[in-house]
């Protein structure tokens, strides 16, 4: 019977970059979006996005790292606009369009008339909402770590068999027996527990963590 009581679960990440122009009464407000997995990597795209605009009102952003529903990591900032008026909404924006890996940042350039506090939230969550209207997405599969426990023996063999399966090997850890750790998908997983037994005549355990 199978150890693995989990699935592995997917989730849509943003695939390629999106630029929308968003006018409202004489403000513009440029969306663009960018396909992120890490905060370095979101303020990297930032920066590239002052340069590219320089001299806008505010560089308002939000993201999200790994899946909208159970994300890794969210962060949003209203650059100067009123308190909650731009950063949340686009945060809103994209958990509630499940964005995941995504990275929005909008440049506004103020055109002479205020908006208020709704006008804002309401321009900055629409930029953002119609350029989703225009990405491209890609399914990522959430893999689940294990570890596989073997004699010194039985080492080179299970790696073999984790290399014919696609597999890396994270780490390895060497005391009484060998530790091997890495991640697979949740059907990968299954048929590890299957065969690598098989290879030991039951000695190996494949775990997952």
């Amino acid at each position: 019977m199978s150890n693995v009581s989990m699935t592995s679960k997917s989730y849509q990440a943003l695939a390629a970059p999106v630029e929308f122009v968003h006018e409202e009464k004489r403000s513009t407000f440029t969306a663009l979006l960018y396909p992120v997995e890490s905060r370095a990597q979101a303020m990297a795209y930032l920066e590239q996005v002052k340069e590219v605009y320089p001299g806008a009102s505010h560089y308002c952003w939000a993201y999200i790292i790994g899946s909208a529903e159970q994300p890794v990591s969210v962060a949003f900032s209203d650059d100067g606009e009123p308190s909650g008026t731009a950063g949340k909404p686009m945060l809103n924006v994209l958990t509630h369009r499940q964005a995941g890996n995504c990275f929005a940042v909008i440049v506004r350039i103020f055109g002479g008339v205020k908006l208020g506090a709704g006008g804002l939230v309401r321009a900055y969550g629409a930029a953002v909402s119609q350029a989703l209207d225009s990405a491209q997405w890609e399914q990522i599969t959430e893999l689940i770590a294990f570890r596989v426990e073997i004699s010194f023996a039985l080492e080179e063999r299970v790696r073999h068999r984790l290399q014919q399966a696609n597999i890396t090997v994270d780490a390895a850890e060497y005391g009484e027996h060998v530790t091997l750790f890495a991640k697979a998908a949740a059907s990968i997983l299954e048929q590890l527990e299957q065969d690598i037994p098989q290879l030991s005549s039951g000695s190996a355990k494949v775990i997952a963590e």
